[in-house]
């Protein structure tokens, strides 16, 4: 697949860089050079917002009914559809995610997200009467908020990126995307679906760059509000800008779930949810369970069971089918996840993993299990974002809520247990946006978001359509 673009998509149309620096497209699994793409400067930047805001206040947009949203943003499902499978692909040779997940996560997922906001464009309600205890009647309006800067990170590009465009487009706003540059070819296919769709011209808009071309999206005077994900440090940065300028901000940050395992937990049905609560993408995923709890009790036969499923994995080419563990997504993070394993044999004991992936090329990590992890360890507090867990040993219920509320982070989580009811009485006293019981995967009716240093703000479910909105009341007094 040799991919080469020159140009952005920019009010509707395809348009030549302002600059001339280019962005190398590799492949992780086999560190071959692909493609290349323009990389954006604050010009492009500003052009996309000129267009983003030409298009929020013209009534080619402004002035559709909900239906006649919900129908375009329907066309759109269907065009991305369509191009699901180069979508599924573009991903995996991208960031290494394995091309089972990325058909699930990357294709379908995003589609039928896509299809969810565009029902719920057709009935939003943006207006109500509200008799008030004075004497006269308000109105109260929910107006989209305007121009959004949405910056998406690499690990799940397209999906993350549908989760802003899809409430925001709900809601009638209009967007500046910037792609992280680690993942930009699935970019090209979402704006080719959009202009498909016969989306008004400058309502949706891309601009690949640096975290420099980032910073000035978030602080542009054409913006009303930012949508990120990425890591917390970055995020903290972000709310400091938005905080100066008084502009609102959604956070979706980092994490460092625990997974509860009750002593009656199946653990049969444990390590077969593994892979998704726990690793998912190769472990780059911000709701990953790589804090493993296990009681007293039972714990050797937890550690046992954990350490053989993660041995078992296949590690390979994210393209092939029978992969389960694709490579890191960029030799950098990949060295990032070594330091952290040479730090985990120095704190805890290692029971899985740890070594050198036997491959010519491809960033690859050796999945990892450590046991006999303190919860005060650096590869228990930190996240790694790589396929590392930490198994923690606990002696009761209480003492497991302990633990797993004993952290920076609060997004994720799950609790293993034979009784519903007792799980979800756990789950209820864990301090985070998320708990999934037996299993762990956001439900698109559900929202989704953290707290603490996970973020601010949630995602998904009819929630996510409120971010996007503001208020006004009109008080009639006569």
């Amino acid at each position: 697949m040799d991919q080469r673009h020159q140009s952005f998509f920019i009010d509707g149309r395809w348009v030549e860089p302002a600059g001339n620096r280019r962005i190398e497209i590799v492949n992780a699994s086999t560190e071959e050079v692909v493609g290349n793409v323009p990389e954006g400067s604050p010009a492009d930047v500003d052009r996309a917002v000129a267009a983003a805001r030409a298009a929020f206040e013209a009534p080619a947009w402004r002035g559709q009914s909900p239906a006649e949203r919900s129908a375009a943003m329907n066309r759109f499902a269907d065009a991305v559809e369509r191009r699901g499978a180069e979508l599924a692909q573009a991903v995996s040779m991208q960031n290494g995610m394995p091309i089972n997940t990325a058909d699930q996560l990357e294709r379908g997922f995003v589609v039928a997200m896509l299809r969810y906001y565009a029902a719920l464009a057709k009935d939003l309600a943006v207006e109500e009467k509200r008799p008030s205890p004075m004497g006269f009647t308000s109105l109260v309006r929910r107006e989209p908020v305007g121009v959004v800067g949405a910056i998406v990170p690499w690990n799940f590009p397209v999906a993350l990126s549908m989760m802003k465009i899809g409430p925001a487009l709900a809601a009638g706003c209009t967007l500046v995307m910037k792609p992280s540059p680690g993942t930009v070819l699935d970019s090209y296919l979402l704006a080719a679906a959009a202009e498909e769709a016969g989306l008004p011209p400058g309502v949706i808009n891309w601009v690949p760059g640096e975290r420099e071309l980032g910073a000035y999206l978030v602080s542009h005077p054409g913006i009303d509000k930012v949508a990120f994900t990425g890591s917390t440090a970055a995020g903290r940065q972000i709310a400091q800008e938005c905080g100066r300028l008084l502009r609102p901000v959604s956070l979706e940050l980092g994490g460092k779930s625990a997974a509860i395992v009750l002593d009656d937990a199946d653990l049969g049905a444990l390590v077969q949810g593994l892979p998704t609560a726990s690793i998912l993408n190769n472990g780059q995923a911000c709701f990953s369970c790589t804090r493993i709890l296990a009681p007293a009790s039972r714990y050797d036969e937890v550690v046992d069971a954990v350490a053989s499923a993660v041995s078992a994995l296949v590690v390979g080419d994210a393209l092939d089918r029978s992969t389960q563990i694709g490579p890191m997504a960029s030799a950098a993070h990949r060295d990032r996840v070594e330091r952290y394993i040479a730090r985990g044999k120095t704190e805890a004991r290692l029971v899985a993993g740890g070594g050198k992936v036997e491959r010519e090329r491809g960033w690859f990590v050796q999945p990892t299990v450590f046991a006999d992890v303190d919860n005060a360890a650096t590869i228990a507090r930190e996240e790694i974002f790589g396929p590392v867990l930490s198994i923690i040993r606990y002696q009761d219920d209480e003492d497991a809520l302990r633990i797993a509320n004993q952290s920076e982070y609060g997004l994720g989580g799950t609790v293993w247990s034979t009784d519903r009811e007792r799980a979800a009485a756990l789950a209820r006293r864990i301090e985070s946006g998320t708990v999934g019981i037996n299993g762990y995967m956001p439900d698109l009716n559900a929202p989704f978001g953290g707290i603490r240093a996970s973020g601010l703000g949630r995602e998904l479910g009819p929630e996510a359509i409120g971010g996007y909105q503001r208020y006004k009341s009109v008080y009639q007094l006569a």
